[in-house]
């Protein structure tokens, strides 16, 4: 059996399909406009957040999402990731409700994760299995891993058309530089997906989400675990470097100052603002398409913590055939 499959898409979904469908045994041609990660990969804040209730066809695989990192990382050796955990407030107070995964903890216990707090709350809801990445470190990661499994791969090489064949069949795709040939194409090109979708008569109902991140300077050790507010998503990045997920960067600097001690030297080195792809019902988009045999979708918002265990799911139907029921709500025969 040809088992050629082609990505399209060299962020973290399309970088962890390539990875595993070539350790599976397929033949994969990954391909890119740009570098790995580069897109809205390197927009992302990069939780990895596996705790807490959550409803919805994806609730599973978040809840795997530790596990699958903490898989790929001993297949992939020097993976990118701190398991810091996650301490998460509000200002209203009360005691919050824990989740599977998480801890309600008191003042005394927040104070030991978060030492440099100004005013400690009452209560916070601890997450000690979540953890971040850094999301381009772990896409170059994926794609050497994918290559090492014998995976071609072509960057800054514009795909401009799915081909097909006279029976309706993909054949493989058009790029700027010349055709490459394959059984699948798999799309996962974040909000570029819906228009390489459309051009074969498919609609994929994905629209851009601004997702802006702020990169600030701040003293080391500053900020211990992933804290989330009503004011903002913060974690370090690096010894001297924050980055924060929140609306307005006048406000973050602001609302950082006045949560953590020694944080009034806390400066913005830098704003990117990311286009996410959101599908129309919040959830991902993952799976075949009847009507385009061998086109496959895969596209979805909180890329970063479903990519090991999307890509391994979705591998695992391209090589072997076998209908993942995990993925049985996210199909795009939804819509």
């Amino acid at each position: 059996m040809d088992r050629h499959v082609i990505v399209v898409g060299a962020g973290i979904v399309g970088a962890s399909v390539a990875y595993h469908a070539s350790r599976a045994g397929a033949t994969v041609t990954l391909v890119d406009a740009g570098r790995p990660g580069a897109g809205v990969t390197a927009d992302s804040f990069a939780w990895v957040a596996a705790s807490g209730m959550r409803t919805g066809p994806a609730a599973g695989l978040r809840a795997t999402a530790t596990k699958e990192y903490l898989r790929v990382e001993a297949e992939l050796p020097g993976l990118p990731v701190i398991w810091s955990g996650s301490l998460s407030w509000r200002a209203e107070g009360g005691v919050p409700e824990a989740g599977p995964g998480q801890e309600i903890v008191d003042t005394a216990a927040v104070m030991t994760l978060e030492p440099n707090l100004r005013q400690p709350p009452e209560w916070a809801i601890w997450a000690p299995g979540d953890g971040a990445v850094n999301p381009v470190g772990v896409t170059e990661r994926l794609v050497a891993g994918a290559r090492a499994h014998g995976a071609r791969v072509h960057l800054d090489t514009a795909v401009t058309a799915v081909r097909r064949d006279a029976a309706g069949q993909v054949a493989g795709i058009e790029t700027a530089v010349g055709p490459i040939s394959g059984t699948t194409v798999v799309l996962a090109a974040g909000v570029a997906t819906a228009a390489l979708g459309a051009s074969l008569g498919v609609r994929v109902p994905v629209e851009p989400s601004s997702c802006p991140l702020f990169r600030l300077h701040a003293p080391a050790g500053l900020v211990r675990t992933v804290v989330n507010t009503q004011d903002f998503d913060l974690r370090q990045v690096a010894a001297g470097q924050l980055i924060a997920a929140a609306d307005s960067p006048e406000r973050t600097l602001a609302a950082v100052r006045s949560t953590f001690c020694g944080a009034e030297s806390v400066e913005l080195l830098n704003t990117r603002r990311g286009a996410r792809p959101m599908p129309a019902d919040g959830e991902p988009i993952v799976g075949p398409v009847a009507e385009v045999p061998g086109l496959y979708l895969a596209v979805m918002h909180a890329a970063v913590t479903l990519a090991p265990a999307v890509g391994r799911l979705i591998a695992r139907e391209l090589v072997d055939g076998i209908a993942e029921s995990a993925l049985s709500g996210c199909r795009p025969d939804r819509f």
